[in-house]
């Protein structure tokens, strides 16, 4: 028995994190003083989605004062707030990092990756190549209309809640309560989950 126990390299259903995967993630972190979390929802529903949000990750990792420390899994949804049918259907993801930034400088950030993907803000709901928003950030609740926090609908909408759950089953929206509960009492009509699809951690 205690053989069985010893966790034997060769039993191939024993897939251990590599150390050096561990050391790479807290060697990262070590680069940031005082680091806080903040959550971020990507979406896209033009031209080659998939490579876009791929690229958005890339981008926010590339930041200095930022480090992505789990991107979720993918869903297709339905446009939100137009007629069905009328728009492409958006590829939606959450991300979750590390950072050092402020929440405006974030915000600012956001922005930047948005522009650097063509975004174009002309149309309220319109189709866009790419959004960025922030979800939440530490436990900041604000009022402020250049930034409020957190994100004023995310608690009502399912291609937030969904993905976030995926990767902080336990997380908070700030002020408005637990992700589980908040995504148990919404629709998911229209939220698909892709498992064909996958977005990777920036090396």
């Amino acid at each position: 028995m205690s053989a069985f126990f010893t966790g034997d390299q060769s039993d191939p259903t024993v897939q251990p994190v590599p150390a050096s995967v561990v050391e790479r993630v807290d060697a990262a972190d070590s680069t940031l003083s005082n680091p806080r979390r903040a959550v971020l929802s990507l979406g896209s529903n033009l031209g080659n989605r998939l490579e876009t949000l791929q690229g958005a990750v890339d981008a926010l990792e590339d930041t200095p004062g930022i480090r992505v420390k789990a991107v979720s899994p993918v869903y297709e949804t339905e446009p939100w707030g137009v007629e069905p049918g009328s728009q492409p259907s958006y590829f939606n993801a959450v991300v979750v990092l590390r950072t050092t930034l402020p929440p405006s400088s974030l915000l600012e950030r956001a922005h930047a990756v948005e522009e650097a993907f063509s975004r174009v803000r002309d149309e309220r709901w319109g189709p866009r190549t790419l959004d960025v928003d922030i979800v939440a950030y530490a436990d900041v609740v604000s009022d402020d209309p250049v930034l409020t926090l957190p994100h004023p609908r995310a608690h009502e909408r399912a291609f937030v809640l969904a993905p976030w759950y995926d990767v902080e089953p336990e997380a908070d929206v700030p002020g408005r309560g637990p992700v589980a509960r908040l995504l148990g009492e919404v629709t998911r009509e229209g939220v698909t989950p892709r498992a064909d699809l996958e977005l990777r951690l920036p090396e």
